[in-house]
């Protein structure tokens, strides 16, 4: 079994696909024809999807947090600084973790709200 697809409510899919474009480096793909409304798909990495949908008056949940709902995603740490410059430049927020680990890792806030975990790909090992 593997991850397939994650999807995001957004009022604004045109800036949240830039920003994930922008930062992450995630690249737009084609979707199907039977969506109803504004929407965007970017491959993640091969066979992984991010699917924004505009859903008007949208608003993320009070539980976006470390220990709450968030999204971990693995990045080199060796990238880690271009990276946060990236991220500060397209206005999301960067949080430092409240528990220690083993290994580098950081969290972010995107414009919309939702909690992203970026983890050390090259120094992360399972504790």
């Amino acid at each position: 079994m593997s991850f397939a697809h994650l999807t995001l409510a957004t009022q604004d899919v045109i800036a949240s696909s830039q920003f994930f474009q922008q930062t992450l480096g995630w690249t737009p793909i084609s979707q199907p024809g039977n969506i109803n409304r504004t929407a965007d798909w970017l491959d993640i990495a091969p066979g992984q999807q991010l699917h924004l949908l505009l859903v008007e008056g949208f608003e993320v949940s009070n539980f976006e947090a470390e220990f709450g709902r968030h999204f971990a995603i693995f990045f080199p740490g060796s990238e880690f600084t271009e990276l946060k410059s990236r991220l500060l430049e397209q206005g999301a927020e960067l949080i430092d973790p409240i528990r220690d680990t083993p290994f580098e890792r950081f969290f972010f806030k995107d414009p919309n709200g939702y909690i992203f975990e970026v983890i050390d790909k090259e120094g992360y090992s399972p504790e």
